[in-house]
């Protein structure tokens, strides 16, 4: 063990860990999630970036000596490139807007700059967590800053994930572009469809999700490191926010905006909002697409039994053979979370008070759960359940068939009133279409039958008056 301390007092830290005092007063002031900051390893990486950016900038302006601001590089190359994620174990839920995650990196990163000076651990007289790791910093832009860098990368997969699982849907499509459908509004019989019509359309709904996810990323290349406290720039160097700002883009390869307002950007929430209901939305998509799936492979004998989904495990403890559609009913409860979460963003962002919101932790917590989860539940999704769904063509083609929904291909030929007529005769008496209307009523020859309702016809139907 050695001893640290702060103007609290002193605090016993374990003698191998790179974290401090600082550190140690968060683990034992917030047990709440119980789920650590190095559980999200874009974050840990985020920070180093963030204080390499910092350092540079300040050896540049002659802020920091330059054998120290080498040394701080040398710690934050070291969280860049994946390490010493153990060391980082604050909680993700944390009062004080985020300051134990900060100095949990500020103190990690001061330890592997004395090591890399021939120092011990916890020789601050010669790199300080908070005199030179921190320098020209606060938590209030270097948090957000970390955040938002943090949530571009880990949108790069998620995006990815949603992107093969639309290509999933779209070869569906093109596997069952000939398979004759019924479909339905208001779960009644429509109009005929293919099954590869309806593959393609959930693949277009997730194509626009992609999309929105694009757009709203571009609001989190904004942001507002230098602003320090409450966007004055107290401690700053001159220039150093426009030069933190413009290392940060040439360390990442990403284009990073200094924002204009810096009083308003330290306070703002606004972009986590927006890319919480981006989450949101494709949440309520995904859980109306597996609820269809549920449906269309009900049964297998009293139900639709339009496609078979994958079996993946036994259904039931006391139902001998009975198999669950249990892929897409986890991701419908992944969609429930994603949406309660949205609502916590909603509330701590709105949470805000005057320069500060300290409930970024909370969005922190809330933004990351939800794109991690929704990315191992679209992954699932297209690996074990859409990848291998099969249709039972015979039986969807012998439905539409037998459908009195067919008769409104029929209206432009016999009008509306005769149609309407129709079909309740054949709802009253279980007549098939075809009878009523070649057999008994000839109001079609068999000919003209098999032109109205040839596949080409029913899937895209030509315009007749």
């Amino acid at each position: 063990m050695r001893t640290e301390r702060d103007f609290l007092g002193e605090r016993a830290i374990p003698g191998g860990a790179y974290y401090g005092v600082q550190t140690q007063r968060g683990m034992d002031n917030f047990r709440i999630t119980g789920v650590p900051m190095s559980a999200e390893p874009e974050f840990v990486r985020a920070f180093g970036y963030v204080k390499k950016a910092a350092a540079l900038a300040n050896r540049d302006l002659g802020a920091l000596e330059p054998a120290i601001a080498d040394a701080i590089v040398a710690g934050c190359d070291r969280l860049i490139a994946g390490e010493m994620r153990d060391q980082f174990l604050t909680d993700f839920i944390q009062g004080g807007a985020g300051t134990s995650t900060n100095m949990n990196a500020n103190e990690v990163i001061a330890n592997l700059a004395l090591e890399h000076l021939g120092h011990e651990k916890g020789q601050y007289q010669f790199v300080s967590p908070n005199d030179h790791v921190n320098f020209g910093q606060s938590t209030n832009d270097v948090y957000p800053t970390a955040f938002r860098l943090a949530l571009i990368l880990r949108l790069a997969s998620y995006t990815d994930a949603l992107t093969r699982l639309q290509q999933a849907f779209f070869a569906k499509a093109t596997e069952f572009e000939r398979v004759l459908k019924m479909g339905r509004t208001h779960l009644q019989d429509a109009v005929p469809m293919s099954l590869g019509q309806e593959f393609h359309g959930w693949g277009t709904t997730l194509g626009e999700e992609v999309q929105r996810i694009a757009e709203v990323r571009q609001l989190l290349h904004e942001i507002n490191l230098g602003a320090t406290a409450i966007g004055t720039m107290v401690t700053a160097a001159p220039g150093y926010p426009e030069l933190a700002t413009r290392y940060l883009s040439e360390l990442t390869g990403l284009k990073f905006i200094l924002a204009g307002d810096l009083v308003e950007a330290t306070s703002d929430t606004g972009a986590y909002v927006l890319l919480s209901g981006v989450l949101k939305r494709t949440s309520s998509k995904l859980t109306k697409i597996c609820n269809d799936l549920r449906l269309l492979a009900s049964g297998p004998r009293c139900g639709f039994n339009e496609i078979n989904l994958p079996q993946m495990q036994p259904g039931s403890s006391i139902m001998p053979g009975k198999v669950n559609p249990v892929i897409p009913e986890v991701v419908n409860q992944v969609g429930f979370l994603v949406i309660g979460l949205d609502l916590t963003v909603t509330l701590a962002a709105s949470a805000g008070q005057l320069q500060l919101n300290v409930m970024e932790p909370v969005i922190t917590y809330a933004l990351f759960t939800s794109i991690s989860t929704m990315e191992n539940a679209v992954n699932s999704l297209r690996l074990n359940c859409v990848e291998g769904i099969t249709a039972n063509a015979e039986r969807t083609r012998d439905m539409v068939l037998n459908s009195l929904g067919i008769v409104t291909v029929l209206k432009p030929r016999l009008g509306y009133k005769l149609c309407a007529e129709i079909a309740r005769e054949g709802f009253n008496t279980g007549k098939s279409l075809h009878d009523i209307v070649v057999s008994e009523r000839r109001l079609l020859t068999q000919a003209e039958w098999d032109q109205v309702f040839s596949f080409d016809n029913l899937i895209r139907p030509a315009f007749a008056k």
